[in-house]
């Protein structure tokens, strides 16, 4: 690990860190917490606190696996523009040149004494609608209307090969026109199958001949092996586990009462060798340190080990704003993000007033539903990530204040 002053951070400040963190685990929030520092280049901040499962007081450690759940999407739009990169599609493209059931897919417009009420598309939805979410695409567990009530009628939600998954899913109604709205959603995972139709490789041999072999993240996939489950965290939280299909309100509501279950013990709910589930907007698990080596490719401009990955380019591309004025601040799960638009898989600060923590403009950013969490600010050099098991994300409000923390260390 370099020296935090040599890079223009306090090493004293940077200290801070530490308790905070640990207070979360004295008083029973989180069962362990793992962050990483980099600045210009150099990792100069690495902290564990806590356990990797609580109940057998096993340690966290600096690599130990974590589920990173939707940091799942920022690798998989990353992995599609690869593809772009090659020529291989547009942004403006509509998805079906590529996958022709989007051509049929019809829109909810309200409801009457039949049920749903449904109109044509005002136009196709594009490849961009998908990166964005603003396809009109949604997810199971919003709340935001029937649509969403459909999705978890129709169990949309379940593990399926991507082929399978994506014909169920256009099979029911967008929530909205495309373009016309942000709403979170299963586009990353029809992200991921456009990687499959568009290479002709499976979405997990794309990622580990292109980005993970490439960059050495060696504990990233969609599997953990037997030989690496002594590693892997045990996941907990407020959900559950008896009726997966509780909806936001209620799982924020068992947090707020205090539950904190263990929901998956090291052994449970990951497969331990390869299959045919490779999502998009889940379903991969990954370290802090195999996190960063992603982070710092992309501050370095799609360089890494001496190879070009990507260009600098594409990597502005993804990491601008593509929201129109009229579609901010965009909502997630009920809440507004003030300060920030979205880009090609990313977050992207706008405002750093609108947010209450420091940062920078151009910052961009994505985080998990179990505390996962990853910032690359170009304009400081600076790569923060924090890694946690405990659903749902937010609840704890442990990554602002990490986040807080490191910039209040920057020294120069």
């Amino acid at each position: 690990m370099s020296d935090a002053e040599a890079v223009g951070m306090s090493a004293e400040r940077l200290a801070r860190i530490r308790p905070v963190l640990a207070s979360y685990v004295d008083d029973g929030r989180l069962a362990g917490v793992t962050t990483l520092l980099a600045r210009r280049g150099q990792i100069i901040h690495e902290e564990t606190v806590g356990y990797r499962v609580r109940e057998t007081s096993a340690p966290m450690m600096p690599d130990t696996i974590f589920r990173i759940f939707s940091m799942t999407k920022p690798i998989i739009c990353t992995a599609l523009m690869l593809l772009f990169e090659e020529g291989r599609f547009r942004l403006y493209d509509p998805v079906s040149r590529y996958i022709p059931a989007f051509a049929d897919l019809k829109v909810y417009a309200g409801e009457d004494e039949n049920g749903l009420r449904l109109e044509p598309l005002a136009r196709e939805v594009t490849i961009r609608d998908l990166l964005t979410h603003t396809s009109g695409l949604t997810y199971h567990w919003l709340e935001y209307g029937p649509v969403e009530a459909l999705y978890r009628r129709e169990k949309v939600a379940s593990d399926k090969p991507l082929a399978e998954f994506v014909a169920d899913l256009l099979k029911l109604p967008l929530a909205f026109q495309p373009g016309t709205r942000w709403r979170y959603s299963y586009a990353h995972d029809v992200v991921a199958y456009l990687v499959e139709v568009i290479s002709g490789q499976t979405a997990a041999e794309f990622l580990q001949a292109r980005l993970f072999g490439p960059l050495g993240m060696v504990d990233t996939g969609y599997f953990v092996p037997a030989d690496k489950l002594d590693r892997f965290a045990a996941m907990y939280g407020s959900r559950n586990v008896i009726s997966p299909e509780m909806t936001v309100t209620e799982w924020f509501g068992a947090a707020i009462m205090g539950a904190n279950n263990l929901l998956a013990g090291p052994e449970d709910g990951i497969e331990a060798s390869p299959h045919e589930i490779h999502r998009g907007g889940h379903g991969l698990v990954s370290t802090a340190m195999d996190y960063y080596r992603f982070s710092q490719m992309l501050l370095d401009g799609g360089v890494a080990n001496g190879q070009r990955i990507m260009s600098r380019k594409t990597i502005e591309l993804m990491a601008s704003n593509h929201l129109a004025p009229e579609l901010l601040p965009y909502e997630l799960a009920g809440l507004p993000s003030p300060g920030g638009g979205y880009g090609l898989g990313f977050r992207v600060l706008t405002d750093v007033a609108q947010t209450q923590l420091p940062g920078s403009v151009g910052s961009f950013s994505w985080g998990g539903a179990a505390n996962t969490t990853f910032w690359i600010d170009p304009q400081e050099q600076l790569i923060g990530i924090l890694m946690a098991q405990f659903q749902p994300s937010g609840h704890h409000p442990v990554a602002d204040d990490f986040r807080q923390l490191v910039y209040a260390a920057i020294n120069d």
